[in-house]
C-alpha cells in the first residue's frame, strides 16, 4: 500500500506524488508516530486528509554542477548553480497518493517538497506534447512549482473497495478511490444513526467502519460536504477474510444526506 492506503492497481492515474508526513527541519533521524499530534510537527501531508487530491506541477530550473542529493546537511545544488532549460514550464496533473517521511532535506527541511513518481515525468507537456524521456537525463532535481487543481476530466463514481484482511463484521476495512474532491470522513448509518468511520492510521483513503454486518450504507465528507449515501454487501469472493489488496465492489446510491 502507498501511504494514503491505496494499492498501485486500484489508482485512476500512473501519474502521482507523495508528500512530506513531518514538519521537523534540520531533523532527519527522528520518525515521529503516525498520525502526528503535534500540530507544529504535521508535514503538508496532513495526516493523510490530503490523499486523493490533485496538484498541477510545472517544471522549473534545474541544478547544475553539484550533486543535489537531498542528503542531510548537504543544502539544496550547494556549490552549483540553477539553470534553465528545454524542459522549463512543462506541467502535468498528478494525484496524491503517498507520503515522504524518509531523512532526507527534501522530506525533512521542504515543507512544500512534492516527491514525483519517477515514471511520470516523461508524460510531462511543454507546447502540446510529452517531454519524453530524456528529462531523466538531466533530472537533478529541479525546481517545481504547484497548483491545487480538480481531478482533470473526471468522470464515473467513486470506487469502494475491501482491503486485505477485511472481515464481514468486526474488522470491516474499506478504501476509497477515484474521488474527485479528496477525502475529509467517513460515516456508517447504523440504526438510523451516522457513526464516524476511524481512518487507518493516517492513510487518508482507508477507513475502518462500525462494527456490524453487512449490508453497509456509508457516506464521505469531502470540501464539497458530503456525498449520496452508498449501499453495498461484503464482496463474496472473500469469503471469511479479503486476501487481495483491494477487492472493489459495486454500490447502489440514494440523493445526498448533509446532516
Amino acid at each position: 500500500y502507498g501511504g494514503c492506503g491505496l494499492p498501485e492497481s486500484a489508482l485512476p492515474t500512473s501519474y502521482y506524488v507523495a508528500l512530506n508526513v513531518q514538519n521537523t527541519s534540520g531533523d532527519y533521524s527522528t520518525y515521529l508516530p503516525r498520525p502526528i499530534t503535534d500540530p507544529s510537527k504535521v508535514g503538508l501531508f496532513n495526516n493523510g486528509y490530503n490523499c486523493g487530491k490533485w496538484v498541477r506541477v510545472t517544471l522549473g530550473d534545474n541544478c547544475a554542477g553539484a550533486s543535489n542529493s537531498g542528503e542531510p546537511n548537504s543544502g539544496f545544488c550547494k556549490g552549483g548553480k540553477w539553470v534553465s532549460d528545454g524542459y522549463n514550464g512543462a506541467t502535468l496533473d498528478l494525484m496524491v497518493t503517498d507520503s515522504c517521511q524518509d531523512g532526507n532535506e527534501w522530506c525533512r527541511d521542504n515543507f512544500y517538497h512534492l516527491d514525483i513518481h519517477t515514471s511520470s515525468l516523461q508524460h510531462f507537456v511543454l507546447n502540446g506534447q510529452e517531454i519524453g524521456s530524456g528529462v531523466l537525463n538531466g533530472w537533478n532535481n529541479r525546481k517545481i512549482t504547484y497548483d491545487w487543481v480538480d481531478p482533470p476530466d473526471y468522470q464515473g463514481e467513486v470506487w469502494i473497495g475491501f482491503r486485505q484482511d477485511a472481515q464481514p463484521v468486526y474488522y470491516v476495512a474499506v478504501a476509497f478511490s477515484n474521488l474527485p474532491h479528496g477525502l475529509l470522513g467517513v460515516q456508517r448509518l447504523v440504526n438510523g444513526e451516522w457513526q464516524d468511520a476511524t481512518m487507518i492510521s493516517d492513510n487518508g483513503q482507508a477507513y475502518q467502519l462500525p462494527s456490524y454486518g453487512p449490508p453497509y450504507t456509508i457516506r464521505l465528507r469531502s470540501t464539497a460536504g458530503y456525498s449520496p449515501s452508498y449501499t453495498f454487501d461484503y464482496p463474496s469472493e472473500c469469503g471469511s477474510r479479503c486476501s487481495s489488496p483491494f477487492t472493489k465492489v459495486s454500490y447502489t446510491i440514494q440523493n445526498p444526506l448533509t446532516k
